[in-house]
């Protein structure tokens, strides 16, 4: 123990260190105070439009509530909310909630016309990304175990100690320090997390899973240092390398595996599927209405022989008008969804050759605040959506009038279940590149020792 306490007075005694480990710790304290305020101003949100959304649901139910009231005029003037709170664990690990919507008010007419009609995101804004502890673990962590490691063995040499420390008694020296280094780094990023986990009332596994990434990532960079420090003669050539490796390991090529990615898949916006379900629908005032019921009822032939009314208009051919024209893009629906799901699988595959895109990925996946996690809110909205339309149908094509009491049967949304999950395949790729590195440089270490006591 009094090694590492000797150990631990020299970091304390380098005011690099000192420097380095207090401004990593406030930073990542920054992150966690950022990302929960983030939460709590999206939790806002949801509140507020809540409250508006009931005084507008209220509204419409007193102007159309009659005792003869049309059902039409009910679902199409009743938005109904949906919402995505916050995930426990998002404060710490963002992902896409700050470009994706989280809250959405849908009707009864077509869905994709609403679903991706607010997907409007402003570039500029969401160009630098969000500073979360997600960020400084990946981007900004590295940067410290670089401070603090790359002249732990240069700088002996240079010093002209490194003879006299190899001569030592005892093993374990470069453990003892790398180890000692390693724990500090890990501290300093842990305990903010753990105090924000905490706040939050985050689950304890999927936080310790989190925590579990920090630690095989940051195991990963020392292994790195030690590697390079081992190969070099010079502290500030050690120093140029490490910085070196951080730009092209978490800057260059995520960048170019990303560009690679979306050159080999393209992939449409979600606004053209709005635009081509409105174009269809749009359409269907020119055909005749025979043949939108015609398309109507192959799906849901329950209502045929209730299609006929008088007049030129009736709700019950509006809303198969829009039922239809979801139908007739849901080819090129889930040939999106299967363009984006693509993208991802190989985001994740590129992860294991990156170990900064596999943190990232497994952080934003056990949060539940990636792309997977926006698929099951759109899945929950469009169960809502179809539960809606199944609600008005019987109304519409039986004719029935729709009075204030059918305003309280109306369904209600339920919030989708959380779909966090351990990413195993990604991790072992951490576990991996760590443990490589830090073999190998162990090894090369091992031979400098052996060759200096010859």
């Amino acid at each position: 123990m009094s090694r590492l306490h000797a150990e631990l007075r020299l970091i304390l005694r380098s005011r690099l260190g000192v420097v380095s480990l207090t401004l990593l710790a406030l930073l990542a304290a920054l992150a966690v105070c950022s990302g929960i305020a983030q939460v709590a101003r999206q939790q806002a949100t949801i509140a507020r439009v809540a409250a508006e959304q009931q005084r507008d649901f209220a509204a419409v139910a007193a102007t159309h509530g009659k005792p003869d009231g049309d059902a039409g005029y009910a679902a199409y003037y009743s938005f109904l909310l949906t919402h995505d709170a916050p995930p426990p664990l998002a404060f710490a690990a963002i992902g896409q909630r700050d470009i994706q919507p989280f809250v959405l008010r849908v009707r009864a007419l077509g869905l994709q016309q609403q679903l991706y009609d607010a997907e409007a995101v402003n570039a500029e804004l969401a160009l630098p990304g969000v500073f979360d502890w997600a960020f400084v673990l990946v981007y900004l962590a590295p940067l410290i175990v670089i401070a603090l490691t790359h002249d732990l063995v240069t700088g002996e040499r240079e010093g002209g100690r490194l003879r006299l420390l190899l001569s030592m008694p005892g093993r374990g020296l470069w453990r003892r320090r790398l180890g000692l280094r390693y724990a500090l780094v890990l501290a300093a990023v842990a305990l903010p997390f753990v105090v924000g986990a905490a706040l939050t009332a985050a689950p304890v596994g999927p936080a310790a899973a989190m925590l579990l990434v920090a630690a095989l990532y940051l195991a990963f960079w020392f292994g790195v240092a030690l590697l390079v420090g081992s190969l070099v003669r010079a502290s500030a050539t050690a120093a140029a390398s490490l910085i070196g490796c951080w730009i092209l390991l978490t800057l260059v090529l995520p960048t170019l595996a990303n560009a690679v990615i979306a050159r080999a898949i393209p992939t449409a916006k979600g606004i053209d599927l709005t635009l081509a379900q409105r174009e269809i629908v749009h359409h269907g005032w020119d055909v005749p209405k025979a043949e939108t019921f015609e398309r109507f009822f192959a799906r849901h032939p329950e209502w045929r022989g209730r299609e006929g009314f008088d007049g030129r208009f009736h709700w019950k051919w509006y809303f198969a008008m829009h039922q239809v024209g979801d139908e007739a893009v849901a080819g090129e629906v889930a040939a999106y969804r299967a363009s984006l799901i693509a993208r991802e699988r190989w985001s994740e595959r590129a992860g294991y050759l990156l170990p900064g895109v596999a943190a990232q990925g497994v952080l934003h996946r056990i949060a539940d605040t990636d792309q997977f996690g926006q698929f099951a809110y759109q899945d929950s909205i469009a169960a809502f959506h179809r539960e809606l339309r199944q609600f008005f149908y019987p109304y519409l094509f039986a004719d029935r009038p729709f009075t204030r009491a059918d305003f309280g049967w109306m369904p209600a949304y339920v919030p989708r279940a959380r779909s966090g999950s351990i990413p195993i395949a990604p991790l072992l790729a951490l576990v991996a590149a760590a443990g490589l590195l830090l073999g190998i440089g162990g090894r090369r270490i091992a031979q400098i020792s052996g060759a200096s006591r010859a």
